[in-house]
């Protein structure tokens, strides 16, 4: 490692997060907006979650992935959105290194464990459309576990190899890390090391998790569509697109913004910091509206939810007056 009076990391007590290079008077605004979004993440992971969990007819395979993605929605955000709006208010923008080393760890197994889990997710729906006799025996209860639990230890493989790389590193006079949240790539460019291996490390960790699940999404898709043509009903075909195509939404969304911000040179930080709002706080938000929105068996159990605690204030209400 070069030693052009750099600093090691071991030195490092604080980082500091630059965030988005804009006027001060914006600063409100962009609170106001990540407040808004990061309120939206929690109502709506949550409340799907809750969902899932309390209504018996969602005990399927579909919403079990369902549910443990709005998990990994809910927490990767919160990894990152609560630090980024105390930033706004703050003018040290102080990040302490062992919450910098707990940010990256946290936020890289998440992220990891989701492009896994849309890839589970696409098989899941592939089997349902194309082998629906089967579906009930190949995707047991055993199966499912099977590979939530394997795409959580991919992510925390993942986790554990970046994190270290990135930290191992020797660090030059700058502190100051040019982005929102503490993230491989900008800690790299303040880093006075050889960044050769951990650029062939971390293209080669990127290229084992984003080719073979977008390959596993591609594959499927390309059976269901085959199949859903076949489909002679029309009301049929309707259903199974409007599944697969809320599902292909949040994969484009995901994978695009992670292709540009980890697979393309970085040359553009602003731009990288647009990219990575994408899949930190706008798929999060969105991916709970897109499954209940579209989705036929959510809207009824929250109707049934609803239903039930209306039902109980109305019971509330009628005993009061009768007192």
């Amino acid at each position: 490692m070069d030693d052009r009076g750099t600093s090691n990391h071991s030195e490092v007590t604080d980082f500091i997060l630059v965030g988005f290079r804009v006027y001060l008077e914006l600063h409100i605004l962009l609170f106001l907006l990540f407040l808004l979004v990061y309120a939206m993440i929690l109502l709506g992971n949550v409340g799907m979650m809750v969902i899932i969990m309390t209504d018996p007819q969602l005990n399927t395979p579909m919403y079990f992935f369902l549910g443990n993605l709005s998990f990994v929605d809910l927490f990767y955000s919160s990894v990152i959105a609560p630090k980024a709006m105390i930033n706004f208010w703050s003018e040290s923008k102080s990040i302490s290194f062992a919450g910098c080393v707990t940010q990256l760890f946290l936020f890289a197994l998440f992220i990891v464990t989701e492009g896994f889990l849309l890839a589970v997710m696409a098989y899941d729906r592939f089997i349902a459309i194309c082998n629906p006799l089967l579906y009930t025996v190949q995707m047991s209860t055993r199966l499912c576990v099977q590979l939530v639990a394997g795409s959580y230890f991919c992510g925390c493989i993942s986790s554990v190899l970046v994190t270290s790389m990135t930290f191992t590193l020797s660090f030059c006079a700058s502190r100051a890390i040019d982005h929102f949240y503490c993230d491989y790539r900008p800690i790299q460019r303040i880093s006075c090391s050889d960044l050769y291996i951990p650029n062939v490390v971390s293209f080669f960790l990127c290229s084992i998790i984003i080719l073979p699940t977008i390959i596993v999404i591609i594959v499927s898709y390309i059976y269901i569509v085959s199949t859903v043509l076949k489909i002679r009903s029309t009301e049929g075909r309707k259903k199974a697109f409007s599944t697969c195509s809320s599902h292909l939404g949040v994969v484009s969304v995901l994978y695009g913004a992670i292709t540009f911000m980890y697979v393309i040179p970085d040359r553009f930080p602003e731009l990288s910091k647009v990219a990575s709002l994408c899949y930190t706080l706008v798929t999060p938000m969105l991916n709970p509206l897109i499954y209940s929105l579209r989705n036929k068996d959510v809207k009824e159990a929250l109707r049934k939810i609803l239903g039930k605690k209306l039902f109980l204030f109305n019971s509330v209400l009628t005993e009061n007056r009768i007192k």
